[in-house]
């Protein structure tokens, strides 16, 4: 497989075979092909396998220290990657990496999180803030809290970014109030609040093409 890998590259790898190399590398001495197969039987995909919490993965059966740090790195690539892409670029002229990352960000997450993207006066991303986490349904949001973040890190404007881990592509009721209470604020302190993104699996919903900002 390693000679595959050289000669004509990563994409002719099936998801499979990708998680089996990747638990090699935790594991030469193995054969590495059943316990793949039994990780993305209980996932369902690689995707979920590498954002599974490390806690879970270890207690997976035939699940060691070294194959969890393995999958874990490659996960901590993944995002340095994806943030790569969009970081001190003009992100609404980048709007599918943007999208992407997102999805990377959050999209296996059980619980919901809240977070905001912090941009210069030239839309170019300059920071990121994770402002809250909650449960599966629903997670506090801090108007003090967000406007506070935005001050700090200097920005003149702000996509807010939340999961779904239901699924559900709607945004709430609850989503449109604080969406409105938040760009209130926000435009007490000049700062332009861009879109507000809800995550839910491998779709974005933005609230600005909903006609709600």
């Amino acid at each position: 497989m390693r000679a595959k890998l050289l000669d004509k590259g990563a994409a002719v790898f099936s998801e499979l075979e990708l998680l089996e190399m990747l638990l090699y590398a935790g594991n030469p001495r193995t054969d590495t092909k059943p316990l793949a197969k039994d990780l993305m039987t209980s996932f369902g995909s690689l995707s979920a396998v590498l954002r599974a919490p490390a806690k879970v993965l270890r207690d997976h059966r035939g699940m060691g220290d070294a194959s969890v740090s393995a999958l874990k790195i490659v996960e901590a690539a993944g995002l340095h990657l994806s943030h790569s892409d969009i970081h001190n670029r003009h992100v609404l002229a980048s709007w599918s990496e943007v999208q992407h990352y997102c999805i990377t960000r959050l999209s296996h997450e059980p619980i919901e999180h809240f977070m905001m993207l912090c941009l210069d006066n030239r839309n170019r991303l300059i920071a990121e803030e994770r402002l809250s986490s909650g449960t599966i349904d629903q997670t506090p949001v801090y108007v003090r809290e967000v406007v506070a973040a935005a001050l700090r890190h200097h920005a003149k404007a702000v996509i807010l970014v939340h999961n779904h881990p239901s699924g559900e592509t709607e945004p709430s009721r609850a989503d449109i109030d604080m969406t409105a209470e938040l760009r209130a604020a926000l435009a007490l302190v000049t700062v332009t609040l861009h879109d507000h993104l809800v995550v839910a699996g491998r779709e974005v919903v933005s609230f600005k093409s909903l006609g709600l900002l």
